[in-house]
This record gives structure tokens, C-alpha cells and sequence, in this order.
């Protein structure tokens, strides 16, 4: 499938709704070892550090996607 300018500014429209950017800190010296960790684990950084949050929430992956609800949420 080819990608547009119409299809990548829907998808950006789709993200900016029903998401949310958390930026973390992390040493240099352990951005590659993060990186390695999460590739051994077939995920992206991104995905390995949602996963773990999940996991620790104690949420399923669909409760996970769903709205919280409680005023937490950024726009």
C-alpha cells in the first residue's frame, strides 16, 4: 500500500486524539543497551516501556486503551 500526504495526515490526526507523549530520562550511556533489550524482545523501546506499564497497572491490554476516565488524561 502506498502512503499519501492524505493517509499520513489522518493517522497524525488519529494519534494526536488518542494519545499522549511522555518523554523519560534515561543515562547515555544505557540508551543502547534499552534499545538491545527491547530488539531482543522483538519490541520497540516504545512498545517494551507501554508493556511494563501495563504490567505493573495491573491492566489488560484493552483496559490499557481505554480512557481512564478520572481527569488524568492531557490534551
Amino acid at each position: 500500500m502506498a502512503y499519501t500526504k492524505a493517509g499520513s495526515k489522518a493517522v497524525a490526526k488519529y494519534v494526536k486524539a488518542n494519545y499522549a507523549r511522555i518523554s523519560i530520562t534515561i543515562p547515555k550511556a544505557q540508551k543502547q543497551a534499552v534499545e538491545a533489550h527491547a530488539k531482543a524482545k522483538g519490541q520497540s523501546v516504545n512498545g517494551l516501556v507501554n508493556a511494563l506499564l501495563r504490567k505493573d497497572m495491573g491492566l489488560s491490554e484493552d483496559a490499557w486503551k481505554q480512557t481512564a476516565g478520572n481527569g488524568d488524561a492531557e490534551e
